[in-house]
C-alpha cells in the first residue's frame, strides 16, 4: 500500500529520514513541510499560495503546515493513498501536547477525511543527544503491529518513544489513555517581553498515561479521536 510520510520538524529533518528507514521495502510519498514548524498545531493555510517543489517523484518539499501537506498530498499528489505516517518528531508529542503538535495534526487531518494514520514522536531526557537508529528499529516494530491493526473511521495511533540510556534493554510497548493533565506553562519576564520557561519533564505524570508510561521507559501507544 502507499504511505504517505510527513513531519513537522521539516522534511530535512533526521527524524523523518528515521522513520523512512523503519518502512524500508514499502511503496512511500514523502510530502513533508519544506521548514522547520515545531509546534503549529492544525494550522492550515487559506490565504497565500502554497509552493511545492518537487525533489523526485517520490518527494515533494511543501511551504507549509503539516496538515497542508497532508490536504496537497491527499488530493493533488496521491489520492489513492492508504495511510499516513508523521514523524519521528524530535521531543515527545503527549497528552495534551496533541492539540498543539503539527506531527500529530498531520495524521488528524488524514483521519479527517478517513485515512488512517500515525505519529511517531520521540521523548527527549534534557539535552541528551537522539539515537535515531534505534528510534526507527522501535518504530519499524511497532508499526509491524499498528499498520496490521483496524482502525475505525476517525481514529488515528499516537505512538511516543522513550529517552533510554546506551546499553538498556529495548522497551516495551504500553497501550494506553492520553494524559489529559496541562503542560506546565511558566514564564520568565523581562520587561514586557515574556520568555517560556516550563519544563517537560515535571509535567503530571498520572498512572498509566501516556505521559507516565512514556517517562518510565516504555513505548507509549495511545488510540485517539477526530
Amino acid at each position: 500500500m502507499t504511505l504517505i510520510l510527513t513531519n513537522d520538524d521539516g522534511i530535512d529533518a533526521p527524524g523523518i529520514q528515521a522513520l523512512l528507514n523503519a518502512v524500508h521495502g514499502q511503496d512511500v510519498i514523502i510530502a513533508a513541510p519544506k521548514d522547520h514548524l515545531s509546534g503549529c498545531g492544525h494550522q492550515v493555510t487559506t490565504t497565500r499560495p502554497i509552493h511545492v517543489h518537487r525533489r523526485s517523484d517520490r518527494s515533494y518539499a511543501i511551504a507549509g503546515t503539516p496538515a497542508d501537506c497532508i490536504r496537497i498530498a491527499i488530493t493533488h499528489i496521491c489520492p489513492n493513498v492508504k495511510y499516513v505516517l508523521s514523524g519521528i518528531n524530535a521531543g515527545g508529542n503527549m497528552g495534551v501536547d496533541t492539540y498543539i503538535s503539527g506531527t500529530v495534526a498531520a495524521v488528524r487531518e488524514a483521519a479527517i477525511h478517513g485515512i488512517p494514520g500515525i505519529a511517531v514522536s520521540h521523548y527527549r531526557k534534557g539535552k541528551l543527544n537522539f539515537d535515531w537508529d534505534m528510534a526507527s528499529r522501535w518504530t519499524a516494530d511497532v508499526l509491524v503491529d499498528l499498520l496490521n491493526r483496524p482502525l475505525e473511521p476517525g481514529t488515528f495511533w499516537n505512538v511516543n518513544l522513550p529517552h533510554l540510556l546506551p546499553g538498556e534493554s529495548d522497551p516495551e510497548v504500553v497501550f494506553c489513555q492520553s494524559s489529559t493533565k496541562p503542560l506546565p506553562t511558566n514564564y520568565r519576564i523581562d520587561g514586557d517581553e515574556f520568555y517560556y520557561v516550563g519544563e517537560y519533564a515535571k509535567r503530571d505524570r498520572t498512572p498509566g498515561s501516556d505521559v507516565d508510561v512514556c517517562f518510565s521507559g516504555k513505548i507509549a501507544v495511545s488510540l485517539l479521536r477526530v
